[in-house]
C-alpha cells in the first residue's frame, strides 16, 4: 500500500517496523516532535499494524499507510527516517536494509541478541554517515537530567577520579509478561533476559560514565519463571581500562518490582540516580577539603543546585506510556544530528560495545570464569553456546 500522506518540507517522514508496545512508544515520542510525521507502519501482523495506525490517527495525525515487510514499506512510501521496534534478534537484520536503502535508522535496544554481524553493522553505520545518514541506538537514559549532570561532571573532572560503581536493576516481570509473545525469554529472539531485556540501558550508563570495559565475571540463573530459556536473575563484577570496579545486578524477580539505581563514587565527588532521579550528588570544589570530612556522606547534597542548571527538562515522574520523556529527549538529538549533518549522541560503536559487555556476562556465567571484552569483541567466542546457570568450564574454547 502506497501513502499519499501531506507532508512539511521541513518534516521528515518516519516509518516504524514492529507495532508492539514499543512500536507505540515510539509512535507517542515521535508525534511529540513537530519535525516528524509518521507516514508508514510495518508488522506482519495486520491487526497491530492497523491497530497503531487508528491510536495514531485519533491525535488528528493523517492516518500512516500499513505494511506486512519493511522491503514493501521502502518500496511503497517515501521515507526518510526508519524505526526498528521489532524483536531484538531482527535488529541488524533491519537495519542494514534500511542504510542499503539510504535511509536515517534508529534502533530499540537492544542492538541485537549477537555479535555475529557487528562488524558488518558498524561498516555499514560508517559508509552511512560519510553519506550524511544517521543510524542511532535507543539509550534514552542519556538523556535524562539527572544523566546530564553526572556525565557533565565527571568530564570536567568534579568527581576526582573514578573509583567504582553500583548498578541494580531491580524489577519485576511475571509469568504472563514472558508468555504473551512466544520469542520472549528465548536466546535467539531475546538474546537474554534481566540483562539484555531490562538491564541494558542500565550498562550503557555503566559503561559511559567508567569507559571501556576490561574484564567481566558473572553468575546468571533462572529462579522465579517456568519455561525461559534466559536468566530473571544475574550479577556480575566488571573492570574498566581505568582501574575502576563495579558491581552489576539485574533482575526480573524483585517482586513488586523496586528501583533502578546507580551509585557512582570517586575521589573528589559521589553521585546516586535512583529511578532517573537525581537522588545524591557531591563534587568537591576549591574550597571543599574531602579528605578531612569524616561524615558518613562526606559533604552536603548539591543534587538540587545541579538540576538546576537543566530548567529546561522536565525531572519529575511521567507515565512513559503517555509521555516517553527519555525517547523524545533522545529524539531531539537525532533530529538535531540529521539536520547538522552530524553523528547522533548514541551511536551504533556505543551500542556494540554495551552488547559485547552482555555478551560477556553470559559468557562468563556459562564458562565460570572471567572474559574479556576484547576477546568477545575479536570474536573469539562466537561459537560459544550460552546458557543460563554457571559454571560449565568443558565449554571453555581451546
Amino acid at each position: 500500500m502506497s501513502t499519499n500522506t501531506q507532508v512539511s518540507p521541513t518534516q521528515l517522514r518516519v516509518a516504524i517496523a514492529g507495532c508492539g508496545v514499543i512500536g507505540r512508544t515510539h509512535a507517542a515520542a515521535v508525534r511529540e516532535l513537530p519535525e516528524l510525521l509518521v507516514t508508514a507502519l510495518i508488522d506482519e501482523v495486520a491487526e497491530a499494524s492497523e491497530a497503531l495506525a487508528a491510536w495514531v490517527e485519533e491525535d488528528g495525525t493523517p492516518r500512516p499507510a500499513t505494511f506486512r515487510t519493511l522491503a514493501g514499506a521502502l518500496a511503497g512510501s517515501a521515507v526518510d527516517l526508519v524505526i526498528i521496534a521489532t524483536p531484538s534478534g531482527l535488529h541488524i537484520e533491519q537495519a542494514l536494509e534500511v542504510l542499503e536503502a539510504g535511509k536515517h535508522v534508529v534502533i530499540e535496544k537492544p542492538l541485537d541478541v549477537s555479535l555475529d554481524r557487528a562488524n558488518e553493522i558498524l561498516a555499514a553505520a560508517a559508509e552511512a554517515e560519510a553519506k550524511g545518514l544517521v543510524a542511532s541506538v535507543i539509550s534514552q537514559h542519556r538523556f535524562d537530567p539527572a544523566s546530564r549532570a553526572v556525565d557533565k561532571a565527571r568530564r570536567a573532572g568534579r568527581f576526582g577520579r573514578l573509583t567504582s560503581a553500583i548498578a541494580s536493576v531491580s524489577w519485576w516481570r511475571s509469568q504472563g509478561y514472558y508468555d504473551s509473545g512466544a520469542w520472549r525469554g528465548t536466546w535467539a529472539m531475546d538474546g537474554g533476559g534481566a540483562v539484555m531485556n531490562q538491564g541494558v540501558h542500565t550498562v550503557d550508563l555503566l559503561l559511559w560514565f567508567l569507559g571501556r570495559p576490561v574484564e567481566i565475571s558473572a553468575k546468571t540463573a533462572l529462579l522465579a519463571h517456568d519455561g525461559l530459556e534466559v536468566e530473571d536473575t544475574a550479577v556480575a563484577t566488571v573492570t574498566f581500562e581505568s582501574g575502576a570496579l563495579a558491581v552489576l545486578h539485574a533482575t526480573t524477580a524483585a517482586y513488586p518490582g523496586l528501583t533502578v539505581r546507580l551509585q557512582v563514587m570517586g575521589t573528589k565527588g559521589s553521585a546516586v540516580v535512583d529511578n532517573d532521579h537525581l537522588e545524591y550528588f557531591h563534587a568537591a570544589d576549591a574550597a571543599d577539603n574531602a579528605e578531612s570530612s569524616m561524615g558518613l556522606l562526606g559533604g552536603g547534597n548539591q543534587a538540587a543546585d545541579e538540576l538546576a542548571k537543566y530548567p529546561e527538562e522536565r525531572v519529575e515522574a511521567l507515565d512513559p506510556t503517555v509521555y516517553p520523556a527519555g525517547h523524545v529527549r533522545q529524539y531531539r538529538d537525532i533530529v538535531e544530528a540529521i539536520r547538522q549533518g552530524r553523528p547522533a549522541g548514541v551511536t551504533i560503536r556505543d551500542a556494540v560495545t554495551a552488547l559485547a559487555t552482555v555478551r560477556a556476562l553470559y559468557l562468563s556465567s556459562t564458562l565460570g570464569q572471567p572474559v574479556r571484552i576484547a576477546d568477545v569483541l575479536d570474536g573469539k567466542y562466537n561459537d560459544t553456546e550460552v546458557r543460563t546457570g554457571s559454571g560449565h568450564l568443558e565449554e571453555v574454547p581451546a
